[in-house]
């Protein structure tokens, strides 16, 4: 029999859904709003609904299927409680026991577990991607935000309340950017993909320039791809935006290195795409900031998730780690 995880990965905008094999293939996929309207109990029954009809789907597919568990990537989710707390994207307000919620759809369904969206990538690595045989790695996720996921002894760390593993929200510069957080100065004000849009503005101001290739963008309109685009055809701003993003991310991972003498960090999201225009500067930078006892042993390397599927099938990943208990 043919044993399959099922992943859900809740976003601000949508929730993807997935049913995934033991070697990290998603088999089948669907989505559907996450919603506006704030009732968590509606969400949950559109979930499960959704849930159960791409089940019925694989099942027309391979009859001999065995669904092992439902695991779910969320922000501010609490892997101890099965929580959703105060996220700040979601309309669902306050403290939601989600698990429990679900669990009320699928009472025979042996593991359903909830952790954050970053640690699920990690997950998702150590059990289908570069990470397989490592006990000791962390997984930074460069996007809207900059999230983190710290595996030590070959388990997450989750800390003593279930939110351990924010790295993003180090400091890098005192009193530096806004954060979206409110606080200044953290890494993901600087490395984010939002980030990487400001310090385009602030070199185009600072230089006065009007012949970049990004001047003509407005701040709305302007994303990493299109600075990335831009450092492919020689523009200098553009390629000063990934030296001084790899600068800084290098010294955050620094950071990271020093207090968990990890065995690699992979790098996940958007802005990894731009390969050495980021890797290069982030390598250099991280060995400037360590210790000599850490230098030229920590690899830093590329997610081998498939980007479209990594948030579904990392949260799939939570199941297997659940039944290990």
């Amino acid at each position: 029999m043919k044993k399959v995880t099922i992943g859900v990965d809740i976003g601000g905008t949508n929730t993807a859904i997935g049913v995934v094999d033991a070697e990290g293939n998603v088999m089948v996929k669907d989505n559907i709003s996450t919603p506006s309207h704030g009732d968590i109990d509606l969400y949950i029954s559109d979930l499960a609904t959704a849930i159960k009809e791409l089940i019925k789907s694989v099942k027309l597919l391979n009859e001999d299927i065995e669904i092992m568990g439902v695991g779910i990537g969320a922000p501010n989710g609490n892997y101890y409680s099965g929580t959703i707390e105060y996220a700040p994207n979601l309309s669902f307000k306050g403290m939601l026991p989600f698990v429990k919620l679900l669990r009320k759809h699928f009472p025979d369904m042996e593991a359903i577990a909830l952790t954050n969206d970053a640690n699920a990538a990690a997950l998702g690595e150590m059990i289908y991607g570069g990470a397989k045989g490592m006990k000791n790695f962390v997984m930074y996720t460069l996007g809207t935000g900059v999230g983190s996921g710290v595996v030590v002894n070959g388990d997450l760390v989750y800390g003593h309340d279930g939110f351990a593993g924010e790295c993003g929200h180090t400091t890098l510069i005192p009193g530096g950017r806004l954060c979206g957080c409110t606080a200044l100065g953290h890494l993901e004000a600087y490395c984010s993909a939002p980030g990487m849009k400001r310090t385009a503005f602030e070199l185009m101001a600072h230089y006065n320039a009007t012949d970049s290739l990004l001047a003509d963008k407005s701040f709305k309109e302007l994303d990493s791809k299109m600075i990335y685009e831009a450092a492919e055809k020689g523009d200098k701003i553009a390629l000063e935006v990934f030296e001084k993003t790899g600068e800084w991310l290098g010294q955050g991972l620094a950071d990271t290195v020093h207090h968990l003498s990890p065995e690699a960090v992979f790098l996940f999201g958007g802005p990894t795409a731009a390969g050495d225009y980021i890797f290069t500067p982030t390598k250099k930078s991280m060995e400037k900031h360590l210790l000599p006892i850490f230098q030229n042993k920590i690899k830093i390397l590329p997610s081998k998730l498939k980007m479209g599927d990594a948030a579904i099938v990392g949260a799939s990943a939570l199941v297997w780690k659940e039944l290990e208990k």
